[in-house]
C-alpha cells in the first residue's frame, strides 16, 4: 500500500510562514509527479502546486511568488514552503500522487 503522510501545518499570523512536508512510503516516488491541493471551508478542493519528476514546477496564480514546491527524491519527500501567508490561505492541505492522497494537514492563518 502506497501511503502519503503530511506534516507541518499549524496556526500562524498573517505574513508568517509554514513548511509542509509529505513523505511517500514507496520507492516509486522519484518517477512520479507530485501535487499539493487545499480545501478551504465551504469551498471545493483546488490545486495549488505541481512538481514533475524532473523538478519542473507550476503554481496556481494566487500563490505565485509566495509558495515554493520542492522535492527530495532520496527522502521520498515533497515540500511546500509557504511565505507571506494570508487568511485566504486557510485550508486543509493535501499532497497527491496520482490517485493517492495524504490525510491532510490544517493550515490556519489569523487576520
Amino acid at each position: 500500500q502506497v501511503q502519503l503522510v503530511e506534516s507541518g501545518g499549524g496556526l500562524v499570523q498573517t505574513g508568517g510562514s509554514l513548511r509542509l512536508s509529505c513523505t511517500v512510503s514507496r520507492r516509486i516516488f522519484s518517477i512520479n509527479a507530485m501535487g499539493w491541493y487545499r480545501q478551504a471551508p465551504g469551498k471545493q478542493r483546488e490545486w495549488v502546486a505541481f512538481i514533475d519528476s524532473g523538478g519542473i514546477t507550476s503554481y496556481v496564480t494566487s500563490v505565485k511568488g509566495r509558495f515554493t514546491i520542492s522535492r527530495n527524491n532520496g527522502e521520498n519527500t515533497v515540500y511546500l514552503q509557504m511565505n507571506s501567508l494570508k487568511p485566504e490561505d486557510t485550508a486543509v492541505y493535501y499532497c497527491n500522487m496520482g490517485s493517492r492522497w495524504g490525510q491532510g494537514t490544517q493550515v490556519t492563518v489569523s487576520s
